[in-house]
Parts: structure tokens; sequence; C-alpha cells
């Protein structure tokens, strides 16, 4: 199953929708076959193109639909278009609205004098049927939609008891360096100071000049042994101190404070999806941090322009930098920056590309889908 739906995503969207557009222009095709009117040709055609539209306008591509829903029996468009809304909102009353009118422009005859003229009751179980059919996708997209809220917060909770375990980690570590900068200090560093203190006595008892110079030579080294150590027990208790705590991780609010201490002349522009995830705002500030970085080694003198962007379907960031003014000094580079960001990329199933541009340049541009498939 999982290999299917890793197929699934890698399909493009616009193969999906051609797809679903030839399937309901099929449907349509087979009812009104050899007897359409030009209105309902013509209602038809604007029903099923406008599913290339259903990603961006969900809401207008439904009520194209049903004009065709009243005119012929169809049915692909209109679920495609209900689902499509279900996914993309968290209107309830509007989802029931929507999947009420779809039902009674297919319950409903054209001309519409024939839809009374009938049996009532005949018409009130098809209207009652044609609902419960349309709120079939309505439910399954809002289902899709509430499995997508419960991925995204599940992501978020394994990095939470991720940074706990590091924490619990850390704090581990630095308990064990005070100990140990307890023990140094408290027998280690007492045991030296002895050491050194009959050094000195013996140096000034001892009537041999041999051992006079002995003496003399433990004490100094028993001396340089205790700054030693005081200097070891310092480093040791200012690791396990709060220095040495994590620090939050870098979100969006950062990027300025980021591009300041750049050293390089950078411009920003564009904003962001306001309520992006964590993991995709540390995801941006990394590919800013190491794009700024590589202009800083292999382009001195260059220019920065970092432009944030979204549009319905995806959000992302793209740095692009000048050529160089003056030559760069050459670096062993094993591109595993790149490697990093790329598989940072891959966790919010997007992309990282990086390639010079005519101008002499580099851009470097991430894209990653505003909801996750």
């Amino acid at each position: 199953m999982s290999t299917g739906r890793e197929l699934w995503r890698r399909l493009p969207p616009w193969a999906v929708d051609t797809a679903l557009v030839a399937l309901a222009g099929l449907d349509a095709w087979i009812n009104l076959f050899g007897e359409g009117a030009p209105v309902m040709w013509a209602c038809a055609a604007v029903g099923s193109a406008g599913l290339f539209l259903r990603r961006r306008f969900p809401l207008a591509v439904f009520l194209l639909t049903l004009p065709m829903t009243l005119f012929m029996d169809v049915a692909v468009a209109p679920i495609v278009a209900l689902y499509t809304l279900a996914t993309s909102t968290r209107n309830r009353p509007l989802l029931a609205g929507c999947a009420l009118l779809n039902a009674a422009a297919d319950t409903l005859a054209w001309p519409l004098s024939h839809t009374f003229t009938g049996d009532r009751t005949w018409t009130l179980v098809q209207f009652v049927y044609t609902l419960a059919t349309a709120v079939a996708p309505v439910l399954f997209g809002q289902l899709v939609q509430a499995r997508r809220d419960v991925a995204r917060q599940l992501v978020e909770v394994e990095e939470a008891r991720e940074h706990e375990r590091v924490l619990h980690a850390q704090n581990v570590l630095a308990c064990e360096r005070a100990q140990l900068a307890r023990e140094m200090h408290d027998v280690v560093s007492h045991q030296v100071s002895l050491i050194a203190v009959q050094a000195g006595a013996l140096q000034v008892a001892a009537k041999d000049a041999d051992a006079r110079e002995g003496a003399r030579t433990i004490r100094v080294l028993s001396t340089k042994t205790l700054d030693e150590l005081r200097h070891m027990v310092t480093l040791l208790r200012a690791s396990g101190g709060k220095e040495t705590e994590l620090t939050p991780q870098p979100t969006l609010a950062d990027l300025q404070q980021l591009i300041a201490n750049s050293g390089i002349e950078t411009t920003l522009t564009g904003e962001l999806p306001p309520h992006i995830s964590t993991t995709a705002q540390r995801t941006v500030y990394r590919t800013v941090q190491e794009a700024l970085t590589n202009v800083r080694k292999h382009a001195p003198g260059a220019r920065a322009d970092v432009r944030l962007w979204h549009d319905a379907r995806h959000f992302g960031v793209t740095i692009t930098n000048t050529a160089p003014t003056r030559p760069s000094v050459p670096l062993p580079s094993a591109r595993h920056g790149l490697i990093g960001l790329r598989e940072r990329a891959e966790l919010l199933h997007g992309t990282l590309t990086a390639e010079p541009t005519p101008q002499g340049g580099y851009e470097v541009e991430l894209r990653a889908p505003a909801r996750p498939a």
C-alpha cells in the first residue's frame, strides 16, 4: 500500500487533473450523446474543464458543475469538485450547503416544470438518494483533511520528544561532568596539594643538594599539575552549567538576524504562510544559512537576494547571488551542506535545486507543498 501511495504522490498534479477532466468529459458525453442541446454541451464543457482550476478555486469550480448537474445525470465532475472543496476548507455549514445544492440540482428535471408533475414521493426519495451521494465525497474529503492534520501533529510531537531526549541526555552528561569536577577538586587536587607541601618541606629540610633538587622538581611539577587541574575543573563546571543547555531552534523570526550577521549585502523580500510547521521554518532558516555561507566562501564581494514566496499549492525560499567581484580562495568541499538541505526538503515532501545563473551567480531554491500529501 505504501508503494502505491508513493507512486500516487509522484504523479504531477497536472496529470491527475487532466485525467479527471477527461473522465468528466466522457461522463457528460455518454449522457448527452445524440440528444444534447448546444447550451447543455456548453455547460458540460465548462463544468468539466473547470476541474483544471479545482485546487486554486474549489468553491468556484463546484458552482460551475451545478448547471451540468441540472441538465444531465453526471457524477464525476460534481463529486470531484465536492471532494476538493472538502479537503481545502473547514467551513462545515458551507460544505453542507454545497451538498444540498448538488442534491437539488441533480433531483430537479429540466425544464423545471417537469419536476413537480410526477410522483412527488419518488422525487423526495431521489433527493435523499442524491444527497447521500453528495455527502460521501464531503465526508471523505474531511477525513483526508483530518489525516493530514494528524500526520502534521505527529511529526511535531516526535520532534518535541526527540528534543526532550536530547535535553535529558545532555542533562545526564552535565551532571556527570559536575560530579567529576567535584571529585577532581576534592580528592585529586587535595592529594596533589599535599605532595607539593611535603616536597616544599623536604626541599627546606634536606641537606643533600641532590635531594633538595629532587624535592624542588617535585614541588614545581605538583604546582603545575594543580594549575592544570584547576583549569580542567573550571572547564568541566562550565560545560555542566546552563551555558550548554540546548538553545531554542531557529525560526522565521531569526532570519533578519541571520542576514544581518552574514557579512554579505543581502535583501530579504516576500513572506511565507503564517502557520507553517516548526520543521518547515527550521528548514527555510537552514537553507538560507547554508546558501549565504556558500556565497561568503565561493563568491567574495557578491550580493545576495533572499525571496520568501508562497501560492495556493507551494511555499519556499529562493536565494540568488550575483557573480563574485574578486577571486575566491579554493577550499575543499564534499557538498555535505547541500546534501543535508536536500534531505531536509524531502522530509517536507519538497525539493531543493542549486544551479548557476546565466549572469555568473548562483541560485538555491527550496520548494515544498503548502499542504502535505
